[in-house]
């Protein structure tokens, strides 16, 4: 055998560099070359959704607990009050996971393109919503070995369908796709919406209630929304189509405002505007061939030229000032 003998401490020292990864490699002409580097990949981290659909799905959210806290503030006559707290990318089975023990959860199932989502509310937060739809103050006594009777499963489904009720409304008006509420449970085992691997969005909201605090989980899989993904785009929100731009220009061409035609404009000390009388002229820094502008409140529009139609003033447009809407 030919070439240098290590001694044992260096064969020692290179079987732990093994181990650690950190075995040196040789190039052809015997020099050192730079070391492999490995990057940690958390495989229960996953990027389906980008960051313009997490953003626009998390907006969305916050218009629900807006409108939701209102609805069922009035409705259990007692302050709720929901916010979002939390948005994170991560597996089916790992979203599933990290929902409270003992929560009610719903199955909620999307239109179109038939597939579900998961929403759940602590034990807690329903039946203190339960308590106050009987007309109680919102005491539910203790819930460990709580067993729910009929009627608590039925205020329960209320309860569960007037916050879904608000959530469709936001989700309509984004993707035209309605939600309904389907089984109702508190076993989380029977609540899979999707596969264990499915990238899912889980986005949780708190809710402040007579001086307590409960989680709400809305477990959204893409599965859900893939045929509608465009709508949470942004580019979706620079590209308005035909009818939606029709609808706009229709609403806001109604809008009255108030049009004026000026000659020109000069700024004077007020003790010379009260020194005019009849007779005196007023030398304006425009030209005289420059017409008159005229203004749609404040701003600027057209170029005219003064005249008459019969007996009244008029002006006959002549240019389109440039930037001008």
């Amino acid at each position: 055998m030919s070439g240098p003998v290590l001694s044992p401490d260096a064969i020692a020292a290179l079987v732990d560099a093994a181990k650690e990864g950190r075995l040196p490699e040789d190039s052809a002409g015997g020099e050192r070359v730079r070391q492999r580097r490995m990057r940690t990949v958390d495989f229960a981290r996953p990027t389906k959704f980008t960051s313009d659909q997490e953003r626009r799905l998390k907006r969305a959210l916050d218009v629900f607990c807006r409108t939701a806290s209102t609805r069922l503030s009035a409705e259990l006559r007692m302050p709720l009050e929901l916010e979002v707290i939390n948005v994170s990318q991560l597996t089916w089975g790992n979203a599933h996971a990290q929902v409270p023990s003992g929560s009610v959860s719903a199955l909620i199932d999307v239109s179109e393109p038939g597939t579900r989502m998961l929403l759940s509310a602590e034990l807690t937060l329903v039946m203190t919503a339960v308590d106050l739809l009987l007309g109680g103050n919102g005491e539910p006594g203790p819930l460990a070995d709580r067993r729910l009777s009929d009627i608590d499963w039925a205020l329960s489904r209320h309860f569960m369908d007037r916050l879904l009720t608000q959530l469709s409304i936001v989700w309509s008006d984004v993707t035209d796709v309605e939600l309904t509420l389907g089984h109702l449970d508190m076993h989380m085992e029977t609540g899979q919406a999707a596969p264990v691997s499915e990238p899912t969005l889980a986005m949780t909201m708190e809710a402040r209630m007579g001086g307590r605090s409960a989680t709400l989980a809305l477990l959204l899989p893409f599965t859900a929304i893939a045929a509608v993904a465009h709508r949470f785009s942004s580019r979706d929100d620079e590209v308005l189509g035909t009818a939606q731009a029709e609808a706009i220009n229709a609403a806001v061409g109604q809008v009255e405002v108030s049009v004026r035609a000026e000659v020109a404009a000069v700024e004077l000390p007020i003790e010379q505007v009260l020194a005019l009388k009849p007779g005196d002229v007023l030398r304006l820094d425009a030209r005289a061939a420059d017409g008159v502008t005229l203004y749609a409140d404040d701003v600027p529009v057209q170029k005219a030229t003064a005249g008459r139609s019969g007996g009244r003033r008029a002006v006959q447009v002549t240019q389109a000032l440039e930037g001008a809407a």
